[in-house]
Order: structure tokens, then C-alpha cells, then sequence
């Protein structure tokens, strides 16, 4: 038997920093549950496998190991997909992000141009209880969903927003994206959310927000055709009845940390 040197400490403590940096990122993402349980899956399956050497037991284990990524995949889509959201947008990334997309790092600067039409019309819209939907790009592309709508490709203005979301507009009914400082398209379709925790009386608009802020790093606007309240999703976390003032700081704090 080798003697325990310092190539095993280091593996063991490299193994350990990336068991805690992996556990820090899925609880970040509300993935945590999955974390835990594969964690506890990989525990029984050394203890039976390797340590009590149970063979019968161990041989069902290890079938179950060759496919378990395939079945986490198949089970749990969603929720890796948002992970691997919040891997590749983590902030300890961020150093290297500033080496090669410069230009979307310089959006922050230019926010305000932008940021003050879009909260301008969901406080109109707020008012009158008009229904929207209002994504903005971050770093993952929207043009898939920008193709399921009708490209539009104009300067962000208030009263443009206000015209689309129009009760007898032909495009309300949709969600409209705003990428590179413009909007590119109305009317799209975005994948609906199906958490259970999310409360009834929110419709579908809240819905494909927060579905949208899963599958992506997006951040969603709605504002409530019932209530008139203003809501906002990001990184699969949807907060509600936020007043236009919360509305503008979450916009330019997003824009800004880019």
C-alpha cells in the first residue's frame, strides 16, 4: 500500500474546493435538492459497493451510475439548465468576460438611454392595466425567440412600447425583446415556467418570465393586465408589486454590474 504524500492531499483538497464551489453555484440556482441528492447516491454507492464490497448490491449501483447522467438530463432539464446558466454567468468569471466582450460590458454606461423609456411605459401601462411582457438580453442570445415573433429592429421609445402592448394591438398578447439597445422584435413566444411555486393568480405572462429567466440569464418584465402591478424575473427568481423607482434600480443595477 502507498504511503498518503502530498499529490493525495492535494487531490483530496482540489476535489473538496470543487464539491463547495459546485454546492455555492447550485444553491445560487435553487438546483441545491439535486445537488444533495446525487451527493447521498454516490455515499451509498461506495459504502456498498467499495467498503462492504456487497456484490449483488453493488452491480445494481453500478448499472445505475453508467446511466445516471442520462437520467438527470432526462429528470431534471430544467434545472440544469439553469445551472449551467449560473455557472457561465458567475461572477468569478467575470475577469475573463472583460477580456473578450468589452462592447457588452460598455452597455452599462449607456443604459440610461434605455432604461428610463422602458420603466416610462410600464408605469403608463401600470396605470391603465395594460398587460406586458418585456425581456432584455444579457449575455445569451435571444434570437431564437426573437424569430417566433414579428421583427420590428427600432430605437427603444416609450410610446412605441405603450402602442405595442395596446389592447387591440395584433402584437399584445406576446412578449417583446430588447437586444442591443433595441427593440428587435414583439408578439414572440417564450417556454412557460411549470415551478409550483408559483402562485395561481399569476397568469401566463408571469409565467413564460420566469420561464424565460430559467432557460436563460434574460431579465423579464410584466406588468399585470388584472392588478397593473409590475413584477421582474431574473435567474429564475421572480419578485412582484415592485414600484417604478425598484423597477429603475433593478434595471440599471443589472445593466451596470454587466
Amino acid at each position: 500500500m502507498e504511503a498518503f504524500g502530498l499529490k493525495d492531499a492535494l487531490d483530496i483538497a482540489i476535489a473538496a474546493l470543487l464539491l463547495f464551489y459546485l454546492y455555492r453555484i447550485m444553491k445560487e440556482s435553487g438546483t441545491i435538492n439535486i445537488f444533495f441528492g446525487v451527493l447521498a447516491f454516490i455515499i451509498v454507492w461506495l459504502f456498498a459497493s467499495q467498503i462492504l464490497e456487497m456484490k449483488l448490491i453493488g452491480t445494481i449501483l453500478d448499472k445505475f451510475m453508467s446511466i445516471g447522467l442520462l437520467v438527470l438530463v432526462i429528470l431534471f432539464q430544467d434545472q440544469i439548465k439553469r445551472f449551467l446558466v449560473e455557472l457561465g454567468d458567475h461572477k468569478r468569471w467575470r475577469f475573463l468576460k472583460d477580456l473578450f466582450h468589452h462592447s457588452k460590458h460598455d452597455r452599462g454606461a449607456d443604459a440610461r438611454k434605455y432604461v428610463l423609456p422602458i420603466v416610462y411605459a410600464c408605469m403608463s401601462m401600470s396605470k391603465t392595466k395594460t398587460g406586458a411582457l418585456i425581456v432584455i438580453e444579457q449575455d445569451i442570445s435571444l434570437e431564437n425567440y426573437e424569430k417566433s415573433g414579428d421583427i420590428i429592429d427600432a430605437l427603444i421609445n416609450a410610446r412605441l412600447i405603450e402602442n405595442i402592448f395596446f389592447k387591440n394591438s395584433p402584437l399584445h398578447d406576446g412578449a417583446m425583446i430588447v437586444a442591443h439597445d433595441r427593440i428587435k422584435s414583439a408578439g414572440c413566444i417564450l417556454p412557460v415556467s411549470h415551478d409550483r411555486n408559483v402562485p395561481r393568480a399569476l397568469g401566463l405572462r408571469h409565467r413564460s418570465a420566469l420561464g424565460i429567466s430559467q432557460a436563460t440569464d434574460a431579465f423579464a418584465i410584466v406588468v399585470s393586465e388584472e392588478t397593473g402591478n409590475i413584477s421582474v424575473a431574473h435567474r429564475g427568481t421572480l419578485s412582484t408589486r415592485l414600484t417604478t423607482t425598484e423597477l429603475e434600480h433593478r434595471l440599471s443595477s443589472v445593466f451596470h454590474n454587466e
